[in-house]
């Protein structure tokens, strides 16, 4: 099992370690919804050194980045980062994923940390077509680089004493490399998967431990605390965030996942089930991914059946926990067509009870 340069920080803090995609990784360090609450009011660091990270580059990297990908890459400028999808030539996601663009011949793609290997066959595989070559213009660079997610509504001021250049006033999904804590080339990103304002810092894993101690020391003031895996599901529960193996698989479209919107059927862009989505956005499906609340008490898990009024099946939960932020039972279900509206009463079989919820459109809780 593989460690984060952040492994033994996790320990003496009295984190709660467990194995998550081959890494031994913190789940909680005080509690999940201290944690939770934490970084919806004040600041929290995540460890998410166990995302996987590729470079693309060479001339053909735009033409390659556009066929794999679902969103308009040709729409990014230096700087600016977006989040797409890998379509799987089935109607499916091979993975979700954020794209930075450095230049025209340069892009850094973040994937998820189950993922990696899957990922990197995928663009392997289809990198032949455009010229590509495995380790320089297509380079695997996930076991060498760190990277802290500091979010909340504090997370800008924390960070903003460690560098010269101005990030606090940075435009949502932008990048710099920047220098900070002494780190001369930091990655800075106005990303994050919990809603509540921050950013993302990837760095080599030689200075994860400068950038800790700096990150801690800088927050001091603030009440910084880490936060575990635990915190980081339920806060991108809250926003309706979907995550891979939960809410969107190789069995699920992005339209049927609600994706539309990272899904562009551009006429210079010819991508990986082109044919298939636009077919699909015509025609319309037969389900799609919706959140909802619970009325009645109680918490919906992953799998649970999804009913109508008369106890027939008409979806399936595909996330779920009690919000911390709420105090009310949450979720997402894929439904099908005559319950999408929202308002709509369903119902969740939970323990052989149906209780009862409604449709709603996420965001569920909004921080910022």
């Amino acid at each position: 099992m593989k460690s984060t340069p952040f492994t033994e920080f996790h320990k003496m803090a009295g984190a709660k370690m467990v194995a998550f995609a081959g890494y031994n990784m913190p789940v909680e360090y005080s509690g999940i919804n201290d944690e939770h609450i934490n970084v919806r009011k004040g600041v929290g660091v995540f460890d998410v050194s166990h995302m996987g990270e590729f470079w693309v580059k060479g001339s053909n990297a735009l033409d390659f980045l556009q066929y794999i990908t679902s969103n308009d890459v040709a729409q990014l400028y230096d700087g600016k980062v977006q989040y797409s999808c890998f379509p799987n030539g089935r109607g499916g996601i091979v993975d979700d994923l954020l794209i930075y663009r450095f230049n025209e011949e340069k892009y850094l793609l973040v994937v998820n940390a189950a993922n990696i290997a899957k990922d990197w066959d995928w663009c392997v595989q289809h990198a032949g077509k455009f010229g590509l070559k495995e380790g320089s213009d297509l380079l695997n660079a996930s076991d060498s680089i760190a990277q802290l997610a500091i979010q909340g509504p504090l997370a800008m001021k924390t960070i903003q004493k460690l560098t010269d250049t101005p990030v606090d006033k940075m435009d949502y999904y932008t990048f710099k490399e920047v220098s900070l804590a002494g780190i001369t080339d930091a990655i800075f990103s106005t990303t994050g998967y919990t809603g509540a304002g921050g950013c993302e810092i990837y760095v080599k894993n030689e200075d994860g431990e400068k950038l800790w101690k700096a990150v801690f020391d800088a927050g001091k003031e603030f009440e910084i605390k880490p936060a575990g895996l635990g915190a980081r599901d339920t806060l991108r529960l809250e926003m309706g965030y979907c995550l891979y193996g939960n809410d969107i698989n190789d069995n699920t479209s992005p339209l049927e996942a609600g994706l539309g919107w990272i899904t562009k059927f551009a006429d210079e862009k010819d991508f990986i089930d082109k044919d298939f989505l636009l077919k699909q956005k015509k025609e319309g499906v037969s389900k799609k991914l919706k959140g909802f609340v619970m009325i009645d008490r109680g918490i919906p898990r992953q799998h649970y059946e999804v009913v109508d009024s008369k106890g027939n099946v008409i979806g399936e939960v595909t996330s779920g926990t009690m919000s911390p932020m709420l105090r009310q039972g949450i979720g997402m279900a894929y439904l099908s067509d005559s319950h999408w509206k929202a308002d709509t009463e369903i119902f969740i079989r939970i323990r052989n009870k149906d209780l009862r919820a409604k449709v709603v459109i996420p965001p569920f809780y909004k921080s910022v």
